[in-house]
């Protein structure tokens, strides 16, 4: 479930970023039109939002590292 959020989170960044080049490109700097500056904003609230369910998904440990290479710590070294 957390990495189908995730998934869903980066997509929605994408997307954001796809809005906001088309403003961007569209307006061309009309001052009073903000939609580049809004999309901006819905940009770092999705990048904020996917930061904390990535902090939460390691905190609680829903998301690791499951490498076969890894062993993890080793008995007896320091």
């Amino acid at each position: 479930m957390l990495k189908i959020l995730i998934g869903i989170l980066m997509l929605a960044l994408v997307a954001s970023l796809g809005s906001g080049f088309y403003f961007l490109m569209t307006d061309q700097g009309d001052k009073t039109k903000r939609r580049t500056f809004h999309s901006l904003g819905a940009r770092l609230t999705l990048a904020v939002a996917l930061a904390g369910v990535i902090i939460y998904g390691v905190a609680t440990g829903q998301l690791g590292h499951r490498n076969p290479w890894d062993a993890g710590p080793q008995a007896g070294q320091q």
